[in-house]
């Protein structure tokens, strides 16, 4: 990609950024005899980026049957600190906070709150939008205060296959901070190994790579130009009017972060309303329920729709021979994607099945069993996209015969100068 020329607004910044790296000093002076406590240095607490996870019984696979052979979470706790029994879910005090219980989740029933998949994907939106690299990595790996292009996680293995997709396709200036053997003596011992499936997952849907980064020396965390600039004219643009931006240098360019995130958020919601109208609740009347990945999965493939192939899920399949129209794969779905419908046949809403497989579990004949497909289920109409196509086609039409109109004026008269000379 070629590079933008300088001009004389670079310049400027620069200029700006050089002074204030001579007045920030005496700044520095000034609010420690003054005792401003929002200008102390903050303090390294691991434990500030540590989220103890909560549970819902309601779309546990493992509370909602007894067949279920669901204990994802369990297994990957590294200090067996999660129980199943008795249709609920105890979190023990023995708890690490490490968070790898929350993506194994195929239900989300358990979750952190401050790092669920949107948060997460927030987070790293706001970094990546202002800077020319953003960061995600952990509290091992870290050892200090982040800075604002450092996404800092219990764990890396975190983050959900469909979180790293919507971030690799809507942000390439993302990478991983991990030196390496640095997950070698940690307790979360499968982080390293649910990273790397996740990013594995994330770049064969997107076609797209992670950036990894192992050296601490090698991080940067210089704003992007574009940033800048935006930044730059929207303090000149509210010297007058908003005394926030000559308090906070960065308050004019928190509108344009927060403005990405509120229109990614607009998508999510709109995304999740035409759902809603068309495929929203089943044949019983009861809302089916959308979890956060695949949101974030449906929203990318959306945009993208051509990736489509490359997303592999699992969703069941009725032997139609077998089935006894018993309704206990629909009464067993947790996220209710599964119906019977007409007379009593099997469907199932791909856009809300996660593949956990529990319908299949719970068919007494072996009517269904989990076949896995592409995306191409997924992706779901945009009513807006589509308005606007055919509003630009509309556009281009009239664009055409008014084109076609004026040539045939333009030959008309040139054919009666003709008929002049002769």
């Amino acid at each position: 990609m070629a590079q933008q020329q300088r001009d004389m607004f670079d310049d400027l910044i620069d200029i700006t950024k050089g002074l204030s790296g001579i007045t920030e000093p005496f700044n520095d002076l000034a609010n420690a005899f003054l005792g401003n406590p929002e200008a102390e240095a903050k303090e390294w607490n691991p434990a500030d980026y540590k989220e103890r996870p909560r549970a819902n019984t309601v779309p546990c696979l493992a509370c909602r049957s007894e067949k279920s052979s669901c204990r994802a979470c369990v297994k990957v706790c590294p200090v067996n600190a999660i129980e199943i029994e008795d249709g609920g879910i105890d979190i023990l005090d023995s708890c690490r906070k490490c968070g790898l219980c929350a993506p194994v989740c195929p239900t989300e029933a358990i979750y952190s709150p401050q790092k669920r998949p949107k948060r997460i994907y927030d987070a790293v939106a706001a970094a990546a939008t202002a800077y020319e690299t953003a960061y995600v990595t952990c509290t091992r790996a870290l050892r200090r205060v982040p800075r604002d292009n450092e996404v800092v996680l219990a764990c890396v293995g975190d983050v959900t296959p469909e979180t790293w997709f919507a971030i690799l396709m809507d942000f390439p200036n993302v990478s991983v901070y991990l030196p390496l053997d640095i997950c070698t003596a940690c307790r979360n011992a499968q982080g390293e190994e649910m990273l790397g499936d996740a990013i594995a997952t994330a770049e064969e849907w997107s076609g797209r790579g992670m950036g990894l980064e192992v050296d601490a020396k090698a991080l940067t965390c210089e704003k992007s130009r574009a940033f800048e600039r935006k930044e730059y004219f929207d303090k000149i643009k509210q010297t007058t009017g908003l005394a926030m931006a000559k308090l906070n240098p960065a308050a004019a360019a928190v509108t344009t972060v927060s403005q990405r995130i509120k229109e990614h958020t607009k998508k999510l919601s709109a995304l999740e309303r035409s759902l809603s109208a068309s495929t929203g609740a089943n044949s019983l009347k009861r809302r089916r329920v959308l979890t956060q990945s695949r949101q974030l999965l449906l929203s990318t493939l959306q945009a993208h729709p051509e990736l489509a192939p490359n997303v592999r899920v699992s969703v069941p399949e009725c032997d139609f021979e077998r089935c006894t129209l018993c309704g206990d794969c629909v009464e067993a779905c947790p996220l209710r994607a599964c119906d019977l419908v007409g007379s009593g046949t099997f469907t199932v809403e791909p856009t809300y099945c996660t593949g956990c497989g529990l319908c299949a579990e719970v068919c007494q004949p072996g009517a269904l069993k989990m076949v896995e497909r592409d995306g191409a289920d997924l992706v779901v109409p945009d009513p807006e996209a589509e308005q606007r196509a055919a509003e630009q086609a509309r556009a281009k039409a009239e664009a055409d015969k008014m084109k076609a109109e004026a040539k045939k004026k333009l030959d008309s008269v040139l054919d009666r100068v003709e008929k002049l000379a002769d």
